[in-house]
């Protein structure tokens, strides 16, 4: 297994797996749409990617995005996307993405990581178990625009 920090040059095969990502939130498969927003994403340096290789095959991503907390005065990331491919659940690629997400954190001086999650993601057992904290001290609230 080997994870590097993604640039456009891997979009190819980020784009791939993004769909699948995507597609496992019931959205519909759109390789094309998903190397555009990642073309985008990269152009304007409004995320970081980290992806797993095993020998020369894309298995996995996370996607980080830069926030700011005005109580503290400091930048965190929101850990936005996580996906493993089933193929290659449950040994250890999840784990080793959230690590590396965790270190990279550390290394940029940030506040800290947060995630969304659904109530019924299983993956909360292996958030817990790397020192994440489930926020019990508010709600999250969204507001669309319907478009």
């Amino acid at each position: 297994m080997k994870i590097i920090q993604a640039n456009a040059s891997h979009i190819p095969q980020l784009a791939l797996l993004f769909d699948k990502y995507r597609i496992f939130y019931k959205q519909t498969s759109n390789i094309s749409a998903a190397s555009s927003f990642l073309e985008e994403r990269f152009a304007k340096s409004e995320s970081i990617v980290f992806m797993v290789f095993i020998g020369d095959k894309a298995v996995g991503f996370t996607q980080l995005y830069t926030t700011f907390s005005s109580v503290s005065m400091r930048p965190y990331y929101i850990l936005n996307d996580l996906y493993v491919d089933d193929t290659y659940r449950k040994e250890g690629i999840g784990s080793a993405l959230l690590t590396t997400a965790q270190e990279f954190c550390v290394k940029k001086g940030f506040k800290g990581l947060a995630l969304e999650t659904a109530i019924d993601n299983p993956a909360q057992k292996l958030y817990e178990k790397l020192g994440w904290q489930k926020d019990s001290h508010g709600f999250h609230y969204f507001w669309p625009t319907n478009s």
